[in-house]
């Protein structure tokens, strides 16, 4: 899995290069940049987007995703080619970080998602394997697509607990006092993903690294999307309890 931990290593380096950062760029350059890299942006939005279902318009994720991406420009500098995975990390915080003030899912919803939750274990346990969809569906009395939504709740939900973490490792690594200290906490990413499956690799790859959305991922896979979904949710716990247990 070498291409994300690349991703996350770049991503979680310790040379932001904050101080070549305020060696100023012009506001013409940083207007360059920021046009340059908007299509960084979009893809971002259109993946979330996928993932989050309607908690918040794309035209209002976009323009937070900007926020993003000027406050990553500041940050790190003329960009060079590190700077994608740098500026991604950002961008999806910005966004995440506006989800998270809102308070995107309601009380009732949160409550009814753990009594679907502790159902669909239920019917894990009894069948002895994870239950398809129709199954999980048919067992909950609700359609497939009514499934599929609480998948993608229940998904999204995990992943700003998993870029809460993310973050935190992150901020350790560039404020980490020595080369040893910032070495240990980008091995510990590299650990995380190193116990996940390798379809789970793969998700995580095409979702952090290239920005898919579920049915791009889906098809890649010959997957339903609900399946991806799945496995998305699955890794991030796995990488969560793993970063945030060293």
């Amino acid at each position: 899995m070498a291409y994300s931990a690349d991703y996350l290593d770049a991503s979680c380096a310790s040379e932001y290069q904050e101080a070549s950062a305020a060696a100023s760029m012009s506001p013409r350059e940083e207007q360059q940049h920021l046009v340059a890299y908007t299509p960084l942006v979009k893809r971002i939005v259109r993946q979330l987007n996928s993932q989050m279902s309607a908690a918040m318009s794309r035209e209002d994720m976009e323009q937070i995703g900007l926020m993003g991406l000027l406050e990553a420009l500041r940050r790190y500098g003329t960009p060079d080619t590190g700077f994608g995975s740098f500026a991604s990390l950002r961008i999806r915080g910005a966004i995440l970080d506006e989800l998270r003030r809102q308070d995107w899912r309601p009380r009732a919803v949160r409550q009814d998602a753990h009594r679907v939750r502790d159902a669909l274990r239920a019917l894990t346990r009894n069948l002895g394997r994870e239950p398809t969809p129709q199954e999980a569906a048919d067992s909950l009395g609700i359609s497939q697509e009514a499934y599929y939504q609480h998948l993608l709740d229940d998904g999204a939900e995990e992943m700003l607990s998993f870029d809460e973490v993310l973050q935190e490792a992150t901020e350790q690594a560039h404020s980490a006092p020595g080369p040893e200290e910032s070495f240990m906490v980008r091995r510990s990413l590299e650990q995380a993903l190193g116990a996940l499956s390798e379809r789970e690799q793969r998700v995580i790859q095409m979702i952090y690294e290239f920005e898919l959305s579920y049915k791009e991922i889906a098809a890649v896979l010959d997957l339903s999307d609900a399946r991806v979904c799945q496995l998305n949710k699955s890794a991030l716990a796995k990488m969560k309890a793993a970063i945030g247990a060293r």
